[in-house]
């Protein structure tokens, strides 16, 4: 069983002209970095998919907020997310960047790939 996914920057490749997939691991990855960065209600067709962590980035960067981003990307993932399993998200405040780095680590669904790790950076923009 593998997985696709449409990539979202819909640059067409090169010499077929066809939309680039994403494929199994980075197709994952790519779901649950738009999974945290979407805001509920911004789907027309589905208003409950997302996480608050957008409204959250607004909040004093420390331990505590941290700890509510963490747990709204635990909440969403493991909603909205089926092919992902032994899921595990550690969030840490960057003060001096005004920034928080999430980490997401997780096995995917019925496949023999390695336990994945994404990172990536969360910040305020106005």
């Amino acid at each position: 069983r593998a997985f696709k996914d449409i990539s979202l920057s819909f640059v067409p490749h090169p010499v077929t002209k066809d939309l680039q997939i994403l494929k199994n691991e980075s197709a994952i990855r790519r779901a649950v970095r738009n999974i945290v960065e979407t805001i509920p209600t911004e789907r027309f067709f589905n208003p409950i998919l997302g996480s608050d962590v957008r409204r959250s980035l607004f909040e004093f960067v420390d331990f505590g907020t941290a700890s509510i981003i963490q747990d709204q990307i635990q909440i969403a993932i493991e909603n909205f997310e089926e092919r992902v399993e032994n899921l595990v998200v550690n969030v840490e405040p960057r003060v001096d960047e005004n920034t928080f780095n999430a980490t997401v680590i997780f096995d995917i669904v019925g496949q023999e790939f390695p336990t994945q790790e994404y990172s990536f950076l969360l910040e305020a923009t106005r």
